[in-house]
């Protein structure tokens, strides 16, 4: 299966990358690469993730405090957001 990250997703992993780097841009990198290695490890083992809080999603954490929300599509894995775990997923509706 291939991965791929969509525009929500991809700009997630740059507001944390930029978050983290503001103070310790090695942690970012390492950060970053966790990410990297959690989401190419889907590609092999697409259900590797539990059943998302979405129904049609699957969530693998990549680090104790970030987890990737996917789904998959043929044989495509798609990363729909990468989340910190201390924020509300799915977003409660007002």
């Amino acid at each position: 299966m291939r991965v791929l990250w969509t525009p929500e997703a991809l700009q997630d992993r740059i507001d944390i990358w930029d978050y983290i780097a503001n103070d310790n841009p090695l942690a970012a990198v390492h950060m970053d690469e966790l990410f990297s290695d959690s989401a190419n490890r889907l590609a092999e083992h697409p259900k590797l993730g539990r059943a998302g809080k979405v129904p049609g999603t699957r969530e693998l954490v990549a680090h104790e405090h970030y987890r990737l929300v996917y789904e998959i599509n043929n044989e495509t894995v798609w990363v729909l957001t990468l989340i910190h775990t201390a924020r509300l997923w799915p977003q409660a509706r007002s």
